[in-house]
């Protein structure tokens, strides 16, 4: 009779596809920290270096079209953190500085949906219109609305 074991005491236990699937679906905190390159890639010491600088020269491109769009009209954060993902494929320093990012991000979202401070940034908001309102309004009361060009003579 088959059992599935090679004869000594240990149990033999058959995995099906679902836990296959299971124990290689691992979140992004239990995956370790390296390369994501290609076995074949890893195998050969020459064609890894050049991965890495063809990862490093895309991700860099990537990074700075972010900076480029930070004064100018663009998402310029979204494609830094862009940058970041691509060289997180490949460096183990990228890695930990997105994951402190994500981290940091989610602790901030966390604290803006507290109720507590949803209240008194609503309180703040208020009271900034209310002042620039009474502002414009002494304005307007002691110049008027003039208009930097003459329709009446056209």
């Amino acid at each position: 009779m088959n059992t599935g074991s090679d004869g000594s005491r240990e149990a033999a236990t058959v995995s099906g596809p679902d836990e296959a699937e299971t124990e290689s679906a691992e979140t992004p905190e239990q995956r370790g920290l390296g390369s994501r390159a290609p076995q074949f890639i890893k195998a050969r010491r020459a064609l890894h270096v050049s991965w890495q600088v063809g990862v490093f020269v895309v991700g860099l491109a990537v990074v700075v079209a972010g900076v480029i769009m930070l004064p100018l009209p663009g998402p310029g954060w979204v494609v830094i953190f862009g940058g970041m993902a691509i060289w997180a494929t490949e460096f183990v320093w990228a890695q930990l500085v997105l994951r402190w990012t994500k981290r940091k991000v989610t602790e901030a979202a966390q604290r803006a949906l507290d109720p507590r401070v949803r209240r008194r940034n609503i309180a703040l908001t208020v009271i900034g219109l209310v002042i620039v309102a009474v502002l414009l309004g002494i304005y307007l009361w002691k110049f008027g609305v003039v208009m930097p060009w003459k329709i009446k003579d056209q």
